[in-house]
């Protein structure tokens, strides 16, 4: 099968794990013919080129800067976006045909690529990867009204989106839910869960040699007491706010100590914080590299994950599979209608609390440290094989190419 798969994320090869690269992976192992085109920001300095990388082909585009860029620059690039990838494609893939095209949001924008490509291949099936809600997630953040010219812009570019794809494929039941209840022109047959998900390979089995307390001495924590890791972007969505009430609640417990990583845009709010306050039992770190990330985790005991408590859209963020893969419990601080803490107090792997709520979150903590974490993480770590290794999302796919 020829695959083609559009998105924003960068993509240099796909020997790195992460959700998009280690699914591309899994296609290529699978025989498939594989060609991914992605944005090749400004400040990278390069030209729209194609090259084969990793046993696939990537048509990296040259657009603006997309990712942590002003406003003004990131709003202009997405809207360049479309007109850009055609381009590119109609230059470097002239006469290619495929039988599937991939593509995931954010963003919206990229309705017209996708119904240029189905124009040269009508015979492909088209298969949306949604991991974002737009533009009601920028309503329920505050960033415009519905009454504004951009949500109407931006929910007739999600309209037709939907409309243009043959399947949907939502990261969580609650995700499939507010497609259907929100969009009643959508047959339900089109839409199922198809999750964030990675390749759990045979080298995570074999544990690396470095001691949990090589690891924490490594960042000057305590040996000692558990920890509590949040790892992973710190933005509007993250409800960063809450995060800091939550840490500042529990800045002087002796029993247990916090560890925050990660970057983003709320990320200087939170480190002015600490420089401010000093906490004993709080560290902060900007990102690490994923290796180094993925080692802290390992020596932690829980996952915390937090969100905006404003939306009204049901976010399924990614981070939890790193938790979940080193048999991590979780807490997760969400808004209501996010099923993430739902399904893990269900399954026996994690506890909810609401993200407006300081003291619900406190209670979760003193319910961790008196639970038996081993257990719930065996019971995390089975969830996740069940539920989020590659070949579930894989799988939820390529069935309707072989119907």
């Amino acid at each position: 099968m020829r695959v083609i798969f559009l998105t924003m994320s960068s993509i240099s090869g796909v020997a790195e794990q992460g959700i998009y690269t280690d699914l591309m992976r899994k296609f290529r192992d699978e025989g498939h013919r594989v060609t991914i085109v992605c944005p090749m920001e400004r400040r990278m300095g390069q030209s729209t080129a194609l090259h084969d990388v990793d046993g696939v082909r990537i048509l990296g585009v040259r657009t603006l800067n997309l990712q942590k860029a002003n406003i003004v620059e990131k709003g202009v690039g997405q809207l360049l976006v479309e007109r850009q990838f055609k381009n590119a494609i109609r230059k470097y893939l002239p006469s290619e045909q495929f039988d599937l095209i991939l593509y995931s949001t954010p963003p919206i924008t990229l309705t017209g690529v996708v119904n240029f490509i189905k124009n040269k291949n009508p015979h492909a099936v088209s298969y949306l990867l949604l991991k974002d809600i737009f533009p009601q997630n920028a309503v329920d953040l505050g960033m415009f009204g519905v009454c504004s010219i951009f949500y109407r812009y931006f929910r007739a570019k999600e309209i037709e989106l939907y409309k243009q794809s043959d399947y949907i494929g939502c990261m969580s039941p609650a995700n499939v839910a507010y497609v259907l209840e929100h969009n009643a022109y959508i047959d339900a047959s089109r839409v199922e869960v198809a999750p964030n998900s990675v390749e759990l390979s045979d080298v995570d089995a074999i544990r690396p040699s470095t001691s949990r307390n090589e690891i924490r001495q490594k960042y000057h924590l305590p040996t000692d007491s558990p920890i509590f890791i949040y790892g992973g972007n710190l933005g509007r969505p993250q409800g960063v706010p809450f995060l800091i009430q939550c840490l500042e609640a529990n800045a002087n417990r002796a029993d247990c100590h916090f560890v925050v990583v990660g970057d983003g845009t709320e990320y200087p709010q939170l480190e002015a914080w600490h420089k401010a306050t000093m906490p004993k039992n709080v560290s902060v770190f900007k990102r690490l590299p994923s290796e180094d990330y993925d080692a802290l985790v390992r020596a932690s005991d829980v996952g915390l994950i937090f969100l905006d408590y404003r939306f009204t859209i049901p976010n399924y963020p990614s981070r939890l599979l790193s938790y979940l893969k080193e048999k991590k419990p979780i807490i997760a601080a969400t808004d209501s209608v996010c099923d993430m803490g739902q399904l893990a107090e269900a399954n026996g792997y994690g506890l909810y609390c609401p993200s407006n709520d300081v003291s619900a979150f406190t209670r979760c903590v003193d319910r961790m440290l008196s639970s038996d974490l081993m257990q719930m993480g065996e019971r995390g770590y089975r969830f996740f094989i069940d539920n989020y290794t590659v070949d579930k999302t894989y799988e939820a796919i390529v069935k309707h190419y072989n119907l």
